[in-house]
C-alpha cells in the first residue's frame, strides 16, 4: 500500500509540475523567438504584414490590441481637446469581437492568415475591470453600458458581479496605498469599475471569450493589469481555458500566457506570485538597461556581463523582456521619461534593443509604436476617427504617424540573429572596462557595442568560422555581397573590430547565415582548374 501511494504521490507531483509550466511556452514556430507588439494596429493591416513582413522576416508573433468592445471616449474630461485616445481600447464594454481595428470576421481572417505564414497572434486581454467614469452610452459593437450603476448589457455584468465596500477597505472605492494587496486588487483601478473574479459567473464569462479567439487560433495572451487580480483567480481561469486549436498547433496545447505586473521593488505585489502559472512582464529589464545606456548613475555597458538573474531580475525561463512598452513610453505604467528609452531617442534605442535581442535571456517583445504630440493621443486616424492603414514607404519604414521600429533594418535583422544564435550562450565576453562591450552567442553569432567617447579598435575573439562576414548593423547580406560594412574572420576566430563612437550606430553584429562565400568559391575554381589541366595530361 505504501508503495502504491508514493507512486501515486510521484505521478500528482508530475502533473502538477507539468501544469505550472504549461502556460509559459509561446508556441513558436521552430526557429523564431520574438513577439512584436503592433500597437492600435487595424486587423487587415496586420494580416497584410504578416505575409508581406513578419513572416519573411523571421518573427515569431504579434501582440494585438484589445480586440474586445471598449467605450468609445470622445473626450477625456481633462483634455477636451483630444478624441478617442488609445486608452479607450483598456476599458471594455463586452466581449464582443468588434473594436476600431475591425470586425469578428477580420479578426478571424487574421488570425488564419498569420498563422500560415508561421506567426502567431498573441491578444492583449482586459478581464480585470471594464470602464470608468465615461458616462452611460454603446460601446465600439453597440452595447449598452452605464458605469455609474455598473452594468454592462452586452456581457451581461450587473451590480452583484463587481468589487464593492464589502471587498474594498477605501472610501472612494479606488486604490490609495499600493502596500496594501488588499486595496491593489479589490478596488478600482484609476476609478475603472472592478471585476469581482471570485465569483464562478464572473469567471466563466471572461473563459468563454479567451476560449472563443482560441478556437479561432489565437497562440495566447498578454493579461492586462494582472498584479490587480488575486493570483488564485487568475489559476481559476487559466484552468478552464481549452487547449490550443489541434488543426495548427497539434493536440495537448496550452496557451502562452504573459501577465503585466509592475514589480520594481518596494510594493507589497511581487511577479514571482505569478510565475508558476504564465511568465511575467519583466519591468526591471528596459527600467535597468535604459538605465545603463543612458549612463545614469555612472552605469557603464560592462555591467550587463551578468544581465538577468543576476541583476535579482526573476528567471529568464519565467520572463518576457522588452526594452518599451505602451505604457511606460508614455512615462506611465512602471515608466520613467530619464530611464526608459524609446524611438524618440533613436541612437540609443536601437543600442537597447540590439542588445536585448542579442542577449539570451526571457522570450523577447520588440514594440511598434505610433508618433504623438501628447501622451493620450490615439493612433493615426481620418476626419472620422477611424483608424488609418499603416503607410508602407519603399525603404521599409513606415510613414503618416505609424513609426514601426520593427522595421527598422538594426532591429529585425537582430531578431534573425536571435534566430540564429538559437540556444547557444554567451561566449567569449570582453569589455574595455566601461563602455565598449563585446560577446558571441557560441559559434553562431558575434556583437560589439560602443557606448564611449572614443573609438573601440581591437582584435578580438568572435568564435565564428573563417569567413568574410556582412555586418547586419550597416546593412544587409545582398546575395553575395554586403550592402554595408563587411568583417573578415581569420582561421582563428578572430577579427579586427572597428567601432566609430560617432557613428548613428555604434554597433555591429554577424552571424553564420551572413557569410560570403567568394572565398570558398574561388578555391573550388581553383581546384577545378588544378584538376582540369591534370586530366589534359602532357601535350
Amino acid at each position: 500500500m505504501a508503495v502504491r501511494f508514493s507512486a501515486s504521490l510521484l505521478l500528482l507531483l508530475f502533473l502538477w509540475n507539468r501544469a505550472q509550466g504549461a502556460h509559459h511556452e509561446p508556441h513558436f514556430q521552430p526557429g523564431r523567438t520574438t513577439i512584436v507588439h503592433l500597437f492600435e494596429w487595424k486587423w487587415n493591416d496586420i494580416a497584410d504584414e504578416c505575409e508581406q513582413f513578419l513572416g519573411p522576416f523571421g518573427f515569431g508573433g504579434v501582440q494585438i490590441s484589445p480586440p474586445n468592445e471598449n467605450g468609445i471616449i470622445w473626450e477625456p474630461f481633462w483634455n477636451k481637446n483630444i478624441k478617442r485616445p488609445w486608452f479607450e481600447r483598456y476599458q471594455p464594454v463586452s466581449y464582443k469581437l468588434f473594436t476600431r481595428s475591425g470586425s469578428e470576421a477580420e479578426f478571424r481572417e487574421m488570425v488564419r492568415r498569420c498563422n500560415n505564414v508561421g506567426v502567431r497572434i498573441y491578444v492583449d486581454t482586459v478581464i480585470n475591470h471594464m470602464t470608468g467614469h465615461i458616462g452611460a452610452g454603446h460601446g465600439t459593437a453597440g452595447s449598452y453600458f452605464d458605469p455609474a450603476v455598473p452594468k454592462y448589457d452586452g456581457v451581461p455584468y450587473g451590480p452583484d458581479n463587481f468589487n464593492r465596500g464589502n471587498k474594498c477597505p477605501t472610501g472612494s472605492g479606488d486604490i490609495e496605498d499600493y502596500n496594501n494587496k488588499e486595496q491593489v486588487r479589490n478596488c478600482r483601478l484609476s476609478g475603472l469599475a472592478d471585476l469581482d473574479l471570485g465569483q464562478e459567473y464572473v469567471r466563466n464569462k471572461i473563459a468563454e471569450y479567451m476560449n472563443k479567439v482560441i478556437e479561432m487560433g489565437v497562440a495566447g495572451f498578454r493579461v492586462d493589469a494582472a498584479k490587480h487580480m488575486w493570483p488564485a483567480d487568475l489559476r481559476a481561469i487559466y484552468g478552464k481555458l481549452n487547449n490550443l486549436n489541434e488543426v495548427t498547433f497539434g493536440s495537448g496545447k496550452r496557451p502562452f500566457i504573459y501577465q503585466e505586473v509592475i514589480d520594481l521593488g518596494g510594493e507589497a505585489i511581487k511577479s514571482d506570485e505569478y510565475v508558476e502559472f504564465g511568465r511575467v512582464t519583466e519591468f526591471r529589464y528596459g527600467m535597468n538597461l535604459g538605465n545603463v545606456i543612458r549612463k545614469n548613475d555612472n552605469q557603464k555597458l560592462k555591467y550587463l556581463r551578468n544581465f538577468g538573474e543576476g541583476w535579482a531580475f526573476m528567471s529568464g525561463n519565467n520572463a518576457l523582456a522588452f526594452v518599451d512598452n505602451h505604457d511606460n513610453q508614455r512615462g506611465h505604467g512602471a515608466g520613467g521619461y530619464g530611464s526608459i528609452l524609446t524611438h524618440r531617442q533613436s541612437r540609443m534605442y536601437k543600442m537597447a534593443v540590439v542588445f536585448m535581442l542579442a542577449w539570451p535571456y526571457g522570450v523577447p517583445r520588440v514594440m511598434s509604436s505610433f508618433s504623438w504630440p501628447e501622451h493620450i493621443v490615439g493612433p493615426p486616424h481620418d476626419e472620422n476617427y477611424n483608424i488609418k492603414s499603416v503607410k508602407k514607404n519603399s525603404d521599409l519604414t513606415c510613414g503618416d504617424g505609424w513609426v514601426c521600429e520593427h522595421r527598422w533594418r538594426q532591429i529585425f535583422n537582430m531578431v534573425k540573429f536571435r534566430n540564429v544564435a538559437g540556444f547557444d550562450g554567451v561566449a567569449n565576453w570582453w569589455d574595455n572596462d566601461n563602455n565598449q562591450i563585446a560577446f558571441s552567442r557560441g559559434n553562431k553569432g558575434f556583437i560589439a557595442i560602443n557606448n564611449d567617447d572614443h573609438q573601440l579598435n581591437q582584435s578580438l575573439q568572435t568564435g565564428l568560422p573563417q569567413g568574410t562576414y556582412c555586418d547586419i548593423i550597416s546593412g544587409n547580406k545582398d546575395g553575395n555581397r554586403c550592402t554595408g560594412r563587411s568583417i573578415q574572420v581569420g582561421g582563428d576566430g578572430r577579427a579586427q573590430i572597428h567601432v566609430d563612437n560617432s557613428s548613428e550606430d555604434p554597433m555591429i553584429a554577424i552571424h553564420i547565415e551572413v557569410v560570403l562565400f567568394f572565398v570558398y568559391l574561388q578555391e573550388i575554381i581553383f581546384i577545378n582548374a588544378l584538376f582540369s589541366i591534370e586530366r589534359m595530361g602532357p601535350q
